[in-house]
């Protein structure tokens, strides 16, 4: 049986995958075997191509929990897609981060014997809603 965590994280992938489709992309959630991408799109005419990461978030905590690898996967082409799950019927919040900006800008804190790594709303509020950056980004296939 999946935990409300891994529940709520798929809740975000799909909730990103029909916010993409409204924008005129393809996109298509892929296997939780993928490493650092949950999802892959393309625009109508194939002409661009993105991996986009998401992270959910269920709580009013004040930041994202991002994997230890996230300066690992940096490109034109790779997005962030940070996800805020309100309750009580209020829309869900979608923060759209190019990954050049992800590893400028999220922080390694020291946690018992452990490190996490985290993307704070502060750092996000400036993407909010801002799907063009999948318009605009220069990961062309052509």
């Amino acid at each position: 049986m999946p935990s409300d965590n891994q529940l709520t994280e798929m809740r975000g992938v799909y909730l990103v995958a029909a916010e993409l489709s409204g924008h005129g992309l393809i996109a298509s959630p892929i296997s939780r075997s993928a490493r650092g991408v949950d999802i892959l799109c393309t625009d109508a005419e194939c002409k661009r191509a993105f991996s986009v990461q998401v992270k959910t978030k269920s709580t009013q905590a004040s930041y994202w929990l991002l994997s230890a690898d996230y300066r690992r996967f940096v490109s034109d082409s790779h997005i962030y897609v940070f996800v805020s799950i309100k309750e009580g019927g209020v829309p869900a919040e979608f923060f759209i981060v190019p990954s050049t900006m992800v590893a400028k800008k999220a922080y390694d804190e020291p946690f018992g014997r452990d490190v996490r790594h985290r993307f704070t709303v502060e750092d996000a509020k400036p993407y909010q809603d801002r799907w063009e950056i999948f318009r605009g980004s220069r990961a062309r296939c052509d």
